[in-house]
């Protein structure tokens, strides 16, 4: 009995970090979708460095894709993750219960130093939309850039 107990207890604690992260719905994205990359895409390169994105402003056109290539040229792991900042700021908050947290997101990724990597988006909703880097305490030390979408 007290085999299966730890054997519950266990698999529950695997999967926990699962369904926090379940709290931010995958089915739709509020700054447009997943690009397609057969389709022709405008690259903008950001550098992740330690608490600020270069750039930290981008302009895109409602319906225009971007290829994001991301290069973190930080000591630290940094990441990227687009979405309003009514959303990034509830994520923050389970980040800060799970700052571990990998993302597997089409719309946002953790970085290592020195890696890079890229996100190809396409905007098809008008508005301003923000990445920031919810890694506990990056934001609030000023990680955070903004997309004008017109």
């Amino acid at each position: 009995m007290k085999t299966i107990k730890l054997a519950l207890a266990l698999a529950a604690l695997s999967i926990a970090p699962a369904f926090a992260h379940e709290q931010h719905e995958h089915g739709s994205f509020s700054a447009g979708e997943p690009g397609n990359p057969k389709q022709p895409a405008r690259t903008i390169e950001i550098l992740m460095n330690e608490m600020d994105y270069a750039p930290a402003r981008i302009e895109v056109k409602r319906g225009e894709q971007i290829r994001f290539v991301l290069r973190n040229v930080g000591k630290e792991d940094h990441e990227f993750l687009l979405a309003t900042t009514k959303e990034n700021l509830a994520h923050a908050e389970v980040m800060k219960k799970h700052p571990h947290m990998e993302h597997d997101d089409p719309n946002g990724v953790r970085l290592a130093p020195s890696k890079t990597a890229e996100i190809l988006w396409k905007f098809t909703k008008a508005g301003t939309f923000e990445f920031s880097c919810l890694i506990p305490g990056h934001r609030d030390y000023g990680m955070v850039g903004h997309v004008t979408v017109n």
